[in-house]
């Protein structure tokens, strides 16, 4: 009798991700108001300092006597080392800085072209197969955003163009990262794959953002700001890249990448919750042709692939 356990790693990762563009799309609201009291520079240091002391005791439960097996090995060194410069250090630097100059509505449209580069770095680099349907549902998905955010397209470019062109950068160096660490995941596993990239890439944040942080006044950090870091930092770059990662090695970049189109209309839907914001007809059409492009590019290709068999960590 074949065995049913990819079908329900399919189901658990379909889960996953929708899990993750829910915390990720309202983690927009959060982190604007974080960047609002405590500027760029202090948010980073804090996140730089905490994620890999949560990754570390997150790895030394799981693995305890046996840390030092979960080391990368000699040939894999080095593409931990780049993927953690490029999707940790980088990448976050210029959301940050490029969120601080724009606003949620704005950064969650720009953030979505990172599907776009994904499936042509794929092309490019010819690592995973590009099914017809998962560039159309693409193409699709990003139509939807397009009418879902028309209201705020020209107003948010004229307002904030210098920080959706920066944001626009971020989306092709996460779609890069996540292009660069699969190989990675299916090898090591997740949580591995994030503390090590977290590693490499602390110390030059750390050193950079230092003065930032000593310069920002204890007073700064308000409950809200509190609470906005807690979700910013635990809920949705811990866990929601862990999960992000799984889900990437499971169902495959091309296949997952779509799912990141689910992010504004999330977002909006929190606008509308707490800032009151109106959702007209061509929002909830917008809406709807979004999911129906993620829904086509997911589930019309067949069963995700097979993932690689991890590596004995004991």
């Amino acid at each position: 009798m074949p065995s049913r356990e990819p079908w329900s790693k399919a189901r658990l990762s379909l889960a996953a991700a929708l899990a993750t563009m829910f915390v990720w799309g309202v983690n927009f609201a959060f982190v604007k108001h974080v960047l609002d009291g405590i500027g760029v520079e202090a948010l980073m240091f804090v996140r730089f300092a905490v994620l890999p002391l949560l990754g570390f005791a997150l790895l030394l439960v799981i693995f305890r006597r046996r840390i030092r097996h979960t080391w990368p090995r000699r040939q894999d060194l080095s593409r931990f080392i780049v993927a953690g410069l490029i999707g940790h250090a980088a990448h976050i630097g210029v959301v940050m800085y490029g969120m601080s100059l724009s606003t949620p509505f704005s950064s969650s449209l720009v953030l979505t072209s990172g599907p776009l580069f994904t499936l042509i770095i794929l092309a490019i680099l010819k690592v995973e197969r590009l099914r017809a349907r998962q560039v159309a549902g693409t193409l699709v998905a990003l139509g939807g955003i397009v009418v879902f955010l028309s209201d705020k397209f020209a107003a948010g470019f004229s307002r904030a163009g210098a920080g959706d062109l920066v944001l626009l950068l971020a989306a092709a160096l996460f779609a890069l990262y996540t292009v660069l660490v699969q190989p990675l995941t299916k090898r090591y596993g997740p949580l591995i794959v994030l503390c090590y990239t977290l590693l490499f890439s602390a110390p030059p944040i750390l050193v950079a953002t230092l003065p930032g942080f000593l310069a920002t006044p204890a007073s700064a950090y308000t409950a809200s700001v509190c609470i906005g870091l807690a979700w910013a930092l635990v809920v949705s770059s811990f866990f929601g890249w862990l999960a992000w990662s799984w889900v990437n090695a499971v169902r495959g970049v091309a296949r997952a990448a779509p799912f990141g189109y689910l992010m504004p209309p999330i977002a909006g839907l929190v606008a509308w919750l707490t800032l009151g914001e109106a959702f007209t007809w061509l929002k909830i059409a917008g809406a709807a042709v979004t999911m129906a492009g993620v829904a086509y590019a997911q589930f019309g290709g067949g069963p995700p692939p097979r993932e690689a068999a991890q590596p004995d960590a004991a």
